[in-house]
């Protein structure tokens, strides 16, 4: 794919969920390795509902490393911008899982989180072609961790600016992955002026801006366009332009949370590049866009693993259709 109309920057990895829910990690008796990493999670997602996606990261020159380029190849997902390093190894993530599927993240093996493949993208060789015909650019913020992966980040948001590409941010806060989390609510605050729409959890809307309200983040921030806040089992609330709202949560059986607010984020931006970014001015189409978003999520969350979770489009529609009925 030459083309991408949303380019997702930042790690991919493997997710090694423990098989036995409700165990500490020294009980759990076996892991299976389900790919991830929520930039490549939108991305993959975004591919399976139809809108063309490209991602940008660092992987191991390791068998992981091309797994991972497979997964991302065979979900129908841009791969010329992923980098190859000779000897960082591909990172590997330990999760574990409670009986209700909520998950907690249980460190990354033998390894510090300085050592993977991903801390070390390379600004200079972002593909610049990719961001001529896009539209959206989507960043975690777990890479501003590192100084390499930082630089990139502020490469590929120069390139985004000099393109007129729309720039999302999911603060997907994660303290392990931070050599010192001290330095992560200065850092991504840092960002945030940059930022055209912004979602975060309810937890990390506290942690970072210390208010959970979209319109009163919205208000605080100014710049942004668009302010998104999950609260998982109860739904979302947003402010989209001048139109400050929230959607209820669809009820679901959860087997795993792993993605489901990458898969939301995926169904947002799908939406946008549906039907043009001015829908969000009209208060009700916004409301479906923020709806089918919310409808992503929580079918990602009735699967395992991230990536193999997300829905197609017809499964979207479907699950839309079914719920309106009941």
């Amino acid at each position: 794919m030459t083309h991408p109309r949303v380019i997702c920057l930042g790690e991919i990895l493997f997710d090694y969920l423990a098989d036995q829910p409700g165990h500490s990690p020294k009980q759990v008796e076996s892991w299976t390795p389900h790919a991830g990493g929520a930039p490549a999670n939108v991305a993959c997602a975004l591919a399976k509902l139809g809108t063309p996606a490209g991602f940008i990261g660092c992987v191991g020159q390791d068998e992981p490393g091309d797994s991972l380029v497979r997964v991302l190849s065979g979900a129908g997902v841009g791969v010329t911008g992923i980098q190859r390093h000779k000897t960082a190894p591909t990172r590997a993530v330990y999760v574990l899982r409670s009986e209700t599927g909520e998950r907690e993240f249980a460190g990354f093996g033998e390894r510090d989180t300085t050592e993977f493949a991903d801390t070390y993208l390379q600004s200079d060789q972002l593909p610049e072609e990719l961001f001529e015909n896009a539209e959206f650019l989507v960043l975690g913020s777990l890479e501003m961790a590192y100084p390499d992966s930082r630089k990139a980040i502020e490469r590929a948001i120069d390139l985004a600016e000099q393109h007129y590409v729309k720039i999302v941010l999911d603060v997907n806060w994660r303290p392990a992955f931070w050599p010192d989390p001290a330095d992560a609510p200065q850092l991504i605050l840092d960002l945030l002026p940059q930022v055209d729409f912004l979602k975060l959890s309810e937890e990390e809307a506290e942690w970072l801006l210390g208010a959970t309200d979209a319109s009163s983040i919205s208000y605080k921030l100014d710049s942004v366009e668009g302010v998104l806040i999950t609260a998982g089992e109860h739904g979302c609330s947003y402010c989209l332009g001048d139109t400050c709202s929230q959607v209820p949560a669809f009820p679901v059986k959860v087997a795993d949370t792993t993605g489901a607010g990458d898969a939301f984020l995926a169904g947002f931006v799908h939406q946008i590049c549906q039907h043009g970014i001015s829908i969000l001015e009209d208060p009700q189409m916004a409301k479906k866009v923020v709806t089918y978003a919310c409808a992503v999520g929580s079918l990602t969350a009735t699967k395992p693993g991230a990536i193999a979770g997300a829905p197609d489009a017809g499964e979207v529609e479907a699950f839309l259709h079914s719920s309106a009925v009941h």
